[in-house]
């Protein structure tokens, strides 16, 4: 891996960006920031972090052979990646929020933003950031954040936590460049946050009840509503009411 340390970026997801718009990178070129100025979240969001406390980094990975129909799956396999990697460090009640938050009971730890590389038309690689609360203890008039630290009531050696993403990322993203899409989606489904249980779901028109039942292979929702049928959603059109 070649690991590029910066103590202050706008994005790192913009840093590597860059990079593309030239000579795509070597597979996994890492790019991690002391202080992110400009972090992104997913639909525009903006990610707040509190220097060195937390991880924020983004790795560019190769994949020339992935059709741009499946590219959700990048998202699966990161998804699944960063929860095995909490787990080692014995983070309790973790989950994956639709379509790729990482949650400890009902609070977010980790966010992921994903930026595909498309050329003539062609999937060539994914910038895939990820910003995760470890150290950090207060989240101004953000009720639904938490970390590692407030979890455990342990600090964490960042440079550990992230050697670990990065193992798990290769493990995981290996089943994608060998096509696992059936594994890859059955682990991502079982560990999705409320399957199977009932909840409350928030559309421009509507409130309404439903219970999650997995993923179409394209990453749009799957919702059984009370009507008895089951409709899928993209990410723009519901939210998950928790």
């Amino acid at each position: 891996m070649y690991i590029i340390k910066l103590d202050a970026i706008d994005s790192t997801n913009t840093y590597l960006k860059d990079m593309v718009s030239g000579i795509l990178p070597k597979d996994y070129t890492v790019v991690l920031a002391d202080k992110q100025t400009g972090g992104r979240g997913q639909m525009g969001t903006k990610w707040q972090a509190e220097t060195s406390k937390n991880l924020t980094a983004s790795v560019f990975k190769l994949l020339p052979n992935l059709k741009i129909e499946d590219q959700f799956f990048i998202s699966m396999v990161v998804s699944v990646a960063i929860y095995k990697a909490l787990r080692v460090f014995k983070i309790a009640q973790l989950s994956i929020k639709w379509p790729n938050d990482i949650l400890s009971a009902d609070k977010k730890l980790c966010g992921i933003l994903i930026e595909n590389v498309i050329k003539s038309n062609k999937l060539q690689g994914s910038i895939i950031g990820f910003g995760l609360n470890i150290n950090q203890k207060y989240f101004e008039n953000l009720p639904k954040a938490s970390s590692m630290s407030l979890v455990t009531g342990r600090l964490f050696n960042k440079g550990e936590v992230l050697s670990e993403i990065l193992k798990q990322l290769e493990i995981y993203l290996s089943l994608l460049e060998v096509e696992k899409f059936t594994d890859i989606k059955l682990q991502y489904e079982a560990l999705l946050f409320r399957k199977d249980k009932p909840s409350t779901f928030k559309t421009d028109n509507e409130t309404f009840s439903g219970i999650i039942k997995g993923v179409t292979n394209t990453g749009q929702l799957k919702v059984w509503t009370e009507d008895a049928i089951i409709k899928t959603f993209d990410l723009k059109e519901v939210t998950l009411l928790y």
